[in-house]
């Protein structure tokens, strides 16, 4: 006797669960101008390659004789599927089904794993397609009862995937509660322009608690996250650009922290030298330049990947390769408040900082760091404590760093531009300047009597500074600590030298991360 009845039975709740939330519901999806479900999974993953899990999770009707009628899949969908060919597991909210609401299938006894709880026993990339309004006070009416709030027996396994594979958060939609929460818990998030909200409650939940009228849009899109909050890392032009940021990202990192990152088949001359570089940082302190140019200079060519660019935009920070291998890169950029590191862009360089650490990424900066950022609104934002931060991630970190010194490297922010343990190197350009402080601000103050009591205080002023400035030419330092000065031309050669150099010693710091991930 064979077992076709059940095959059958089988094959029908498949095809009941492709409606998904109905014909009403995929419509309104498409009137908001966003993909269904399936179709965002098919952008992501390479062809063929999805297989779903727990597809026959969900809330089902039976008439008297126990036979089926009608069934409502769980609000998403979740499998393994293969990115770049290499396996991750995806999660995707599908918002026709009740909001993509959490409710809807069984949380009793002999549930399957969840797709992060597989993700974490798998050792696999994590993404997650965020497109869900969280929970549903409908959801007390079908339980005949409220519920203690006890999430974080979930955050818990979403805190030992953080520190054991990459987890990507894309918002794709209007997405609240436990969701707007999920999507930062990653190391990479991003969200889609013009149909992306993130608040961990909504317009009617705004004006219920505090008496406002507010959009969506308004509350949670690109404008607040992307440009303000730093909540949300990149911004997308559309789903498909979206998806092809994630397969990017992900292409720079490990399955996990058990595998050293994927080097691909390099295309650039590992000895390239890029003369435009000796010109690039002014002999006039007062005029800027692009940091971005010192980057694309000395990575592969097109290899680089910024990663929050409209945030904190006094560094620059971003995977790239070289030679092949992945690194994380950052800089300051003068072109936005001198490069002087604020509370934005130092939490900026922290979230690389203990990317890189995480997944054995050589990490390269390229300094012109003029201090932490002064003023009163920087005062009203806690520069100490977020420097102190900074000072901590930098001194708790172990991946192979080097720094390129191009202008630039003062007071403790200066001093986060190095590490006194581990694998460790410096190079600085001739025009790199650096001291406890700037000589024109510092001249002022240790200098103020013999300044003021001068016959002409300005030009008093302008002689100590000359004086100072004679002192800090970098071959002087050169002379008394062995600094390696180079020509700036040579940076790309010496780069590549270092991240091969630093191979042997990523192999020895496979696994977990003593220090704790803290996204």
């Amino acid at each position: 006797m064979s077992w076709e009845p059940e095959i059958e039975e089988l094959q029908r709740r498949r095809e009941m669960a492709k409606a998904r939330g109905g014909a009403e519901g995929i419509e309104r999806q498409r009137r908001r101008g966003k993909l269904l479900v399936n179709e965002r999974i098919d952008g992501l993953a390479d062809p063929g390659s999805f297989r779903e899990f727990t597809g026959l999770a969900g809330s089902a009707a039976y008439d008297d004789r126990g036979e089926l009628v009608s069934f409502t899949p769980k609000g998403s969908m979740e499998g393994f599927c293969k990115v770049g060919g290499r396996k991750i597991v995806v999660s995707a909210g599908d918002f026709t089904v009740r909001g993509g609401s959490g409710t809807g299938a069984s949380d009793g006894l002999g549930r399957e794993l969840s797709s992060n709880q597989r993700a974490l026993q798998w050792r696999l990339p994590y993404v997650r397609l965020l497109d869900a309004a969280g929970g549903s006070v409908r959801g007390f009416e079908e339980m005949g009862r409220t519920y203690l709030p006890d999430g974080n027996t979930w955050s818990t396994i979403d805190m030992d995937l953080l520190r054991s594979s990459p987890v990507v958060s894309a918002v794709m939609g209007s997405v609240a509660g436990l969701p707007a929460v999920n999507a930062c818990m990653a190391h990479f998030t991003l969200m889609v322009k013009g149909i992306s909200q993130l608040f961990p409650g909504g317009p009617p939940v705004v004006r219920a608690a505090l008496g406002y009228d507010i959009t969506k849009e308004d509350l949670g899109d690109e404008r607040v996250h992307v440009y303000q909050s730093g909540s949300v890392d990149n911004l997308a032009e559309t789903e498909e650009d979206a998806f092809r940021q994630i397969r990017q990202w992900l292409s720079y990192l490990p399955a996990s922290v058990w595998e050293l990152p994927p080097r691909v088949e390099p295309s650039d001359d590992p000895h390239r030298r890029d003369e435009r570089l000796r010109r690039l940082v002014p002999r006039d302190r007062r005029r800027a330049y692009d940091g971005h140019k010192a980057i694309e200079s000395v990575v592969d060519q097109g290899s680089f990947f910024e990663i929050a660019p409209f945030y904190g935009r006094a560094r620059i920070t971003g995977l790239a390769r070289i030679n092949g291998y992945s690194v994380g890169v950052m800089a300051n950029n003068p072109m936005h408040a001198g490069g002087s590191t604020d509370v934005s862009a130092g939490d900026k360089v922290i979230r690389l900082i203990q990317l890189c650490d995480t997944f054995h990424l050589p990490l390269i900066s390229f300094a012109d760091e003029p201090g932490f950022m002064v003023g009163l609104e920087s005062e009203k934002r806690g520069i100490e404590r977020a420097g102190a931060r900074l000072v901590i991630a930098t001194c708790e970190s172990r991946m192979p760093w080097l720094t390129v010194v191009m202008g630039r490297v003062f007071g403790v922010a200066g001093q986060c531009q190095h590490r006194p343990t581990g694998m460790y190197q410096r190079y600085a350009w001739p025009s790199a300047r650096w001291g406890s402080m700037h000589i024109e601000g510092g001249a002022s103050a240790a200098y103020r009597r013999e300044i003021d009591t001068a016959e002409d205080p300005e030009s008093k002023r302008e002689e100590i500074e000359d004086r100072l400035r004679r002192l800090a030419s970098p071959f002087r330092t050169a002379e008394a600590t062995g600094q390696d000065i180079i020509d700036p031309a040579d940076t790309r050669r010496l780069a590549v030298e270092f991240v091969e150099e630093a191979q042997p010693i990523l192999r020895t710091q496979l696994g977990p991360n003593p220090n704790p991930y803290h996204p």
